[in-house]
């Protein structure tokens, strides 16, 4: 009996290291876009406070039960183990509020992108506006936002002396959802709606190219959430986003349902290699294509946006801006005082300015 007990003891600690192991760094596995793993590891810090509870509750158990002691000592290791490498993995991504995204600290020919995911008419345009004028967005992108939601949005910015083109892909008008939409600033020129562009499966993604040819390509981004019965249209959306950044000068952003663990794998090899401003450490494990990650590069990418339910530490960052290296971040923000408004994502803002 007591070999039985030491060999079931022996399973779940072998077990539970797998299990955390996988949860810590799935790369490792290559499985950081696998089933259950994908959900697991988007909460990480969720996932530490989970373990540091557990720890508690081992703890306590082993006060009480003389017999359990060694098998708890050995599971509180592994969690103590597992919160630590999580938490070193998080604060290599940054905790921070990000660089500034003050106006008056902005270089001339910066522009500054901000990404709503507004769950419909649960934001209403005033707020997006407001939000928008206060940051002097230049692009706010607007996943699950209907034509005639942006049209409100652009009006108001419009009476405050901010004229904005307004550009949607909608997929039907059944749902908000199936609709994508995106405000660009008359200054940075026309800009018009790629109907023939790729575009993800489920959820519409919009590429918009200026008219004149000077200026960056804009992606607006929403990929289908990775739930059961839609993980193979999540993974074919990333590999699309990843084939969408591709080439010199482009901006994307909205909602990629994926945090930077997710696009392990999907970067371009050269992308980020060059010597400058967006020669950081940081960069390579925040690549989708030739896109990285701003909140990464700003000392933010574990703040998370999703959802506004829980501590923005405890959520999952899966709202972005991304750009090509021609693209110096300046500043990126997630905006955490907006979370009563309706939506249950937090908006993300950018700063780029052309890198030298």
């Amino acid at each position: 009996m007591a070999m039985f007990r030491r060999l079931i003891a022996a399973l779940v600690i072998g077990g539970t290291a797998v299990l955390l192991l996988v949860m810590a760094w799935p790369q490792l596995f290559g499985v950081q876009r696998l089933g259950v793993v994908v959900q697991l590891v988007s909460l990480r810090g969720l996932a530490i406070a989970v373990a540091l509870a557990l720890v508690v509750v081992l703890l306590l158990l082993a006060l009480f039960i003389r017999g359990f002691r060694p098998l708890a000592a050995s599971l509180t290791v592994l969690l103590l183990a597992f919160a630590a490498v999580s938490g070193a993995v998080l604060g290599t991504r940054g905790f921070g509020p990000g660089d500034s995204i003050d106006p008056a600290q902005r270089a001339a020919d910066s522009v500054t992108v901000m990404a709503w995911n507004t769950l419909g008419p649960a934001t209403e345009a005033v707020d997006v506006a407001s939000l928008a004028l206060e940051v002097e967005a230049d692009v706010v992108v607007l996943p699950e936002t209907r034509e005639e939601d942006a049209i409100a949005a652009a009006l108001l910015m419009r009476e405050a002396g901010q004229p904005m083109w307004v550009l949607t892909s909608a997929y039907d008008r059944i749902s908000p959802a199936r609709s994508t939409s995106m405000l660009v600033s008359v200054s940075l020129g026309e800009y018009r709606f790629e109907p023939d562009a790729r575009t993800t499966s489920v959820l519409p993604t919009l590429v918009a190219t200026p008219v004149d040819g000077e200026g960056p390509t804009l992606v607006a981004v929403h990929a289908v959430a990775p739930i059961q019965g839609q993980m193979d249209n999540w993974r074919s959306d990333l590999a699309l986003l990843a084939e969408l950044c591709s080439g010199d000068d482009i901006i994307m952003a909205g909602d990629f349902n994926s945090t930077i663990d997710h696009f392990s794998g999907l970067g371009s090899p050269d992308s980020g290699a060059q010597a400058g401003a967006q020669a950081d450490p940081r960069a390579a494990a925040a690549r989708l294509g030739d896109c990285t990650d701003a909140a990464a590069l700003a000392g933010a990418g574990a703040v998370g946006t999703w959802p506004t339910s829980v501590p923005a530490p405890l959520g999952a960052p899966i709202d972005h801006v991304m750009a090509t290296d021609a693209w110096h971040v300046d500043g990126f923000r997630v905006i955490d005082d907006r979370d009563a408004t309706g939506s249950d994502h937090r908006p993300v803002v950018a700063v780029l300015s052309p890198a030298a």
